[in-house]
């Protein structure tokens, strides 16, 4: 699976295995994709308009997105206009507790790559089996 990252953010190790990759215009992905004041709407339709065409220049047929919530929609209706699939990383968290010299216990939390979830609207006539029936 061939999956273009248009995040701002370097693909995991998992994800990368996954099939993530950066675009060789990753640069301009996360110029586009970064806001220092509050964006009017079509200045977020102009920029997701920009990184959808740079996605479609990769090649790729499916996109991991994520970043600012307000933009999110912009960029997934931008995706779906040159047919690529909007995907959001999917991660769990593990608790780690380390004890130190002294007996206190240092507590982390390690967010596990599991896999995506599409942020595209299933064809018409899909049926759904929700969690618990």
């Amino acid at each position: 699976m061939k999956i273009v990252n248009l995040t701002q953010h370097e693909p995991t190790a998992e994800q990368t295995s996954a099939g993530v990759f950066n675009s060789q215009y990753w640069n301009a992905i996360k110029k586009y994709g970064t806001f220092d004041a509050i964006p009017t709407y079509a200045g977020c339709f102009f920029r997701a308009k920009e990184i959808a065409q740079i996605a479609k220049a990769s090649g790729a047929t499916r996109a991991m997105i994520g970043g600012a919530p307000f933009f999110m929609r912009h960029l997934e209706d931008a995706l779906r206009l040159q047919g690529i699939e909007a995907l959001y990383a999917f991660s769990v968290r593990e608790s780690v507790e380390e004890t130190l010299p002294d007996g206190s216990v240092r507590k982390t939390n390690v967010f596990k790559h599991v896999g995506f979830y599409s942020a595209t609207m299933p064809k018409v006539g899909t049926t759904y089996q929700f969690e618990g029936e």
